[in-house]
C-alpha cells in the first residue's frame, strides 16, 4: 500500500480542531483522515510535550511532521559515504570546471576512477553524494528580467525551415524557408519566403517586412548568418560588406547575437515553430509565391490578431496604437543590394565578375582588382580608386572599351580602318595617302596586319624616313608594306626623287619611212608553157 504523505497545513488543521475539543469521530469526517493517523498525530505530538489545552502552532505541526515521515531517523553515513568522504576533495576537483568553462568530467567517469582508487560505489549512491557534499547539479545562473524595449527601438530576424514547396522552374518539390522578423515591443511580425538563406534573400525579406510595417527600426538583432555576418565575435564582429551597406542605407545599427546562444533573440526564437505549426502544416501549396501572399494574409488576420500569450495584448493593435508612429520612415528607393568581387585582370584586358566579361586599361593586366555590381552598373577599384564603370551584362555578356587597349593595338580590335589611316596621318601627310591607298577596297579590314606594320615602321625607322619612302613608293604605285620596308632597309629613299612619274614625250619622228614601203604586192608570174 502506498504511503500519503501529507503537509504541515494539514497536520496543524487536525490539531487545531484536538484542542477545540473536536471528538476523532468528527475530526476524521471533517478532515477525511483516519482515525489511525488522527492518533498518531495526537501521539507524536504529546511526546513533543504538548498539551490539547495549548493552541498548537506551525512549528508544533513541522516538527509532528518531520517525526511522522517515514525513513530512517539517523543521519550516520553508510559504509560507502565514509569511503567517499575519503575522496570529496578529489571527487570536486573532478567535478569543477576550469576557468576556460571546459574540464569537469561526468559522474560516469568519476565512478570509473574511483572504481580504480578501490571505491566501487553504484551511480546512484555517488549522485546522491555528489549532490549532497559536492554541489553537483546546483550550478545555476542567475537570470534576470531585461526591461522591456521602448517602441520603435529593436526587431528580431531570424531563419527557419518550413517544408517542401513545388518549383515550377526546377519541376521538383524544393524546401522554403521563412525569414521572420519580429517587432519586439508590440510581438508583430512578418513573414518571407524563400528557398535560400543567401544574401539577396535575407535583405529582399528585410526590405518587404520594412514596407509592410511601414518603417524600420533603429537596430536590428539577427543571428550569425554567414550572408550578414563574416566573422561571429562577441566583442568584434566583422559584418558583411554588402549588409552592412544596406544598413547604413537605411539608418539602422546591425546587433548580432552571441554565437550559439539562442536566448539573445528569444522573441523570434520561438516564433519559427509557430509560424510553422500554425501557418504552413496541412496545408496544399501551389508554389512559393503562394505561400507569400498567404503568409501576408495570416500575419495580419491570425497572428496580428491572436492574444500573445506574453504581453496579454494583440500585437497588431499595440503596433497600430504605440509602434508604428516610432518607426523610421522609409525613403529613397528599394535597396539595389549589390556585389563584391575580388577578380584578376587578364591578357586580354578583360575580368570575369558574375558570369559576364569586361574591359579593363591596360596598365591594369595582371593585378586584382574589386569589383562591385548592381542591377545597373559595374565599377572596378583598384587600391580604393574607381578606374572603370560598365553597364552590367547579363550572364554570357561581353562588353569592351576599345579606348582600354594601347592606341597601336585598339584599331586592329576594332577593325576600324577610318582609325588606322588617321594614326597614319598623324605620321605624316604621304604615309597617311600611303595608308589610304593600302586599306582601299571592298575588304579593306583584311589589310589590317599590314596597314599595323606599317604604323610599326615610324617607330623604328623614324617618321622623316618613312615619309620619304612612302613618297617613293606612291610614285611608282607600289602599295605593298614588305617592298616599303626594303626601300627603307636599303635607304632608296632620296631627296631628289621625283613626287609622280614624269610624263612621258614622245621622240621626233626622224628616218619615217613612206607609208607605201609597207604595203607589197605580189607579182604574176606569166606561163610559157603551152600555146
Amino acid at each position: 500500500m502506498a504511503y500519503l504523505e501529507h503537509g504541515m497545513w494539514e497536520v496543524l488543521d487536525v490539531l487545531r480542531r484536538l484542542h477545540r475539543g473536536e471528538s476523532q469521530v468528527a475530526i476524521g469526517a471533517a478532515t477525511g483522515r483516519d482515525r489511525k493517523t488522527i492518533r498518531r498525530y495526537l501521539r507524536a505530538a504529546r511526546e513533543l510535550s504538548w498539551d490539547p489545552a495549548q493552541e498548537p502552532d506551525e512549528a508544533l505541526a513541522g516538527r509532528v511532521l518531520e517525526r511522522l515521515r517515514p525513513g530512517p531517523r539517523s543521519a550516520a553515513p553508510v559504509p560507502v559515504d565514509r569511503l567517499l568522504r575519503q575522496h570529496r576533495s578529489q571527487i570536486r576537483v573532478w567535478l569543477a570546471e576550469g576557468p576556460d568553462g571546459r574540464g569537469s568530467l561526468t559522474l560516469t567517469k568519476v565512478r570509473k576512477l574511483l572504481a580504480r582508487q578501490g571505491v566501487p560505489v553504484s551511480y546512484s549512491k555517488l549522485y546522491r553524494f555528489c549532490v549532497e557534499h559536492c554541489a553537483f547539479g546546483q550550478r545555476r545562473r542567475l537570470t534576470v528580467r531585461v526591461a522591456e524595449s521602448p517602441p520603435g527601438e529593436v526587431a528580431e530576424v531570424d531563419f527557419g525551415r518550413l517544408g517542401l514547396v513545388y518549383d515550377p522552374q526546377r519541376e521538383r518539390r524544393r524546401i522554403a524557408r521563412a525569414l521572420i522578423v519580429t517587432l519586439v515591443h508590440s510581438r508583430h511580425q512578418y513573414v518571407h519566403v524563400s528557398y535560400s538563406q543567401k544574401l539577396h534573400d535575407l535583405i529582399d525579406g528585410i526590405e518587404d517586412a520594412w514596407e509592410f510595417f511601414g518603417g524600420c527600426t533603429k537596430r536590428v538583432v539577427l543571428d550569425n548568418l554567414r550572408a550578414a555576418v563574416t566573422k561571429a565575435d562577441r566583442y568584434d564582429p566583422v559584418f558583411q560588406r554588402t549588409f552592412d551597406e544596406y544598413a547604413q542605407y537605411r539608418g539602422f545599427i546591425i546587433d548580432p547575437a552571441l554565437p550559439r546562444h539562442g536566448q539573445g533573440k528569444p522573441h523570434v526564437e520561438r516564433g519559427v515553430p509557430y509560424v510553422r505549426e500554425s501557418f504552413f502544416r496541412g496545408e496544399d501549396w501551389l508554389d512559393i509565391d503562394h505561400v507569400q501572399r498567404e503568409a501576408r494574409t495570416w500575419c495580419l488576420t491570425e497572428a496580428g490578431t491572436r492574444r500573445h500569450g506574453t504581453t496579454g495584448k494583440r500585437p497588431l493593435a499595440v503596433f497600430e496604437e504605440e509602434e508604428k508612429p516610432t518607426l523610421i520612415p522609409i525613403h529613397g528607393a528599394r535597396f539595389d543590394a549589390p556585389h563584391w568581387a575580388e577578380c584578376i585582370v587578364h591578357p586580354d584586358h578583360h575580368i570575369q565578375f558574375r558570369k559576364a566579361t569586361y574591359s579593363i586599361p591596360t596598365r591594369y593586366v595582371g593585378k586584382t582588382v574589386t569589383v562591385r555590381g548592381d542591377r545597373a552598373l559595374v565599377r572596378a577599384y583598384y587600391r580604393g580608386q574607381m578606374i572603370k564603370v560598365h553597364p552590367t551584362q547579363p550572364p554570357g555578356g561581353r562588353i569592351t572599351d576599345y579606348n582600354d587597349y594601347p592606341e597601336e593595338i585598339a584599331p586592329y580590335a576594332m577593325r576600324d580602318p577610318d582609325r588606322v589611316i588617321h594614326q597614319a596621318r598623324r605620321i605624316g601627310e604621304r604615309t597617311g595617302r600611303f595608308a589610304e591607298q593600302l586599306l582601299s577596297g571592298p575588304f579593306p579590314w583584311s589589310r589590317l596586319r599590314q596597314a599595323q606594320k606599317l604604323l610599326r615602321l615610324a617607330a623604328k625607322y623614324g617618321r622623316q624616313r618613312l615619309e620619304k619612302a612612302c613618297r617613293r613608293a606612291l610614285a611608282f604605285d607600289l602599295i605593298n608594306v614588305r617592298r616599303l620596308e626594303g626601300i627603307l632597309r636599303d635607304d632608296l629613299s632620296v631627296d631628289d626623287q621625283p613626287e609622280v612619274p614624269p610624263p612621258i614625250i614622245p621622240l621626233p619622228s626622224r628616218f619615217l619611212r613612206p607609208r607605201g614601203s609597207f604595203t607589197h604586192h605580189p607579182h604574176t608570174e606569166e606561163v610559157t608553157d603551152g600555146d
